[in-house]
């Protein structure tokens, strides 16, 4: 080890190795807090070259190597999968813009960019890069994609992989497979980038990669509504969808018990409603057209769901201060849900369609077995995503377990968008069956034979 550090630091310079305990513990720690795997060593190299030349010095060594971006992952993905068992090589310095191309709307950045720094270069450019997550502002863009991640604006616009056109990637032996291309079209061979979005790091380092952006929406019209049932925001939301689905960009949901949480920790949060609600829904619409008049969109869908019955109350934003304050309201909910205390996870999904019969059953089965319980779900209702987070010191094994029953017997996933990672490998092999399993195997095997890279994620 003591030989490897010395090539490691004379290839990437002294600054950019880091061996001292208290240097490297913080990279060893998830954001939940759930492990704290210090690594053997930190690497911080400052460009692609020097990614592979420390990937290459670590692959002959046999030493194991752990990516690591903004260390935002919910199921540990980016740390070391015990203590002192990998070095973690961090993509924090890779961190510059490389173009953007306002004709063709792409942008390449490099992945140690953070998501929310990617935004407003497309920003400057008058585009707009669309993936939105609370992490945003410390969420690197290697990460992003190599969990796929998803967010806010998937109803609209896809996850993670949907906006990737190329990737720059160091594969495990060291070499660096070329592929910034910004092309809409090429069918030549397979798709590559596609195998690496979503491979939490399992299969090579993504340096770089080019975007996809979408023109910047000219108007926007947010508003927070309060409701009685998860059938009636789901109701509402197919009232918003049928009105406008080209303008719906996100249909956010949030229990009464998550904002009571949110509410609870969360500096200066306000309810800009006139009375708590059991549900509520934030919905917003956003368009390049002229003069669409969105604002008078919802007014109309929340008058008609009024009359209806469906809805206890809204609000819609009048300025943007007010919208920025509607979606703190959502974007908080994870922070507050860390202060109030010990919570057990579930990042799932289903069917639309199920969404309600998925929180009705979990409330039914949490009061029965587990009734000093909390439920507090939120998540991206519009396209199926629900985290349902309990608040409870139960066993985390076996609530989990019980909530997976359910999401599979509604034809759903135990993984949305968080991943795998360390967290929730014991219950991968249950989701997916030994064919499927053996192929995801195969492909480990033939770019990663000596299994150094995100060694213990996902399998």
């Amino acid at each position: 080890m003591d030989a490897l550090i010395s090539r490691l630091t004379a290839a990437l310079g002294p600054a950019a190795v880091l061996t001292e305990p208290h240097d490297i513990a913080p990279y060893g720690e998830d954001w939940r807090g759930l492990y704290r795997n210090t690594p053997r060593a930190v690497l911080r190299p400052a460009d692609t070259a020097g990614v592979a030349a420390a990937v290459a010095l670590c692959a002959a060594a046999g030493v194991a190597i752990v990516p690591q971006g903004g260390n935002t992952s919910m199921v540990a993905g980016g740390i070391p999968s015990a203590p002192d068992a990998e070095i973690v090589l961090s993509l924090a310095r890779l961190n510059r813009l490389r173009s953007v191309d306002r004709a063709g709307l792409t942008l390449v950045v490099e992945a140690g960019m953070t998501l929310r720094a990617a935004q407003l270069a497309a920003e400057a450019a008058g585009a707009l890069l669309p993936l939105s997550i609370s992490s945003e502002g410390s969420a690197q863009i290697g990460g992003v994609i190599a969990t796929n991640a998803g967010g806010n604006n998937t109803l609209r616009f896809g996850n993670a992989r949907d906006l990737v056109l190329g990737l720059e990637v160091v594969l495990p032996d060291g070499a660096i497979w070329h592929g910034l291309r910004a092309l809409r079209k090429d069918n030549t061979g397979y798709a590559l980038r596609q195998l690496f979005a979503g491979s939490e790091g399992t299969l090579g380092i993504i340096t770089a990669a080019v975007l996809k952006l979408s023109p910047a929406p000219r108007e926007r019209a947010t508003c927070l509504v309060g409701l009685a049932s998860v059938a009636a925001v789901l109701d509402l939301f197919a009232r918003f969808r049928d009105e406008d689905d080209a303008a719906l960009y996100a249909f956010e949901y949030i229990s009464g018990t998550a904002m009571e949480i949110n509410l609870r920790h969360m500096p200066d949060g306000r309810l800009p409603l006139g009375q708590s609600a059991a549900h509520y829904a934030l919905i917003e619409l956003a368009t390049t057209r002229r003069n669409a008049a969105l604002r008078t969109t919802i007014e109309a869908v929340l008058g008609d769901a009024l009359e209806a019955g469906l809805i206890e109350d809204a609000a819609i934003a009048l300025s943007e201060a007010q919208r920025l304050a509607f979606w703190a309201l959502r974007e908080h909910v994870s922070e507050s849900q860390k202060r109030e205390g010990a919570s057990i996870k579930n990042d799932v999904s289903v069917p639309v369609a199920s969404v309600p019969a998925l929180l009705d059953r979990a409330a039914t089965m949490l009061a029965k077995t587990y009734p000093d319980a909390r439920m507090a779900a939120f998540g991206h209702i519009g396209d199926g995503n629900i985290h349902l987070n309990v608040i409870t010191t139960a066993d985390p094994e076996a609530l989990m377990a019980d909530v997976n029953a359910i999401v599979a017997d509604l034809g759903g996933s135990f993984s949305a968008e968080h991943g795998v990672g360390l967290v929730k490998r014991a219950a991968f092999g249950q989701w997916r069956d030994e064919t499927e399993r053996g192929v995801m195997r195969r492909i480990k095997l033939a770019l990663d034979p000596g299994g150094g890279m995100g060694p213990g994620k996902v399998f």
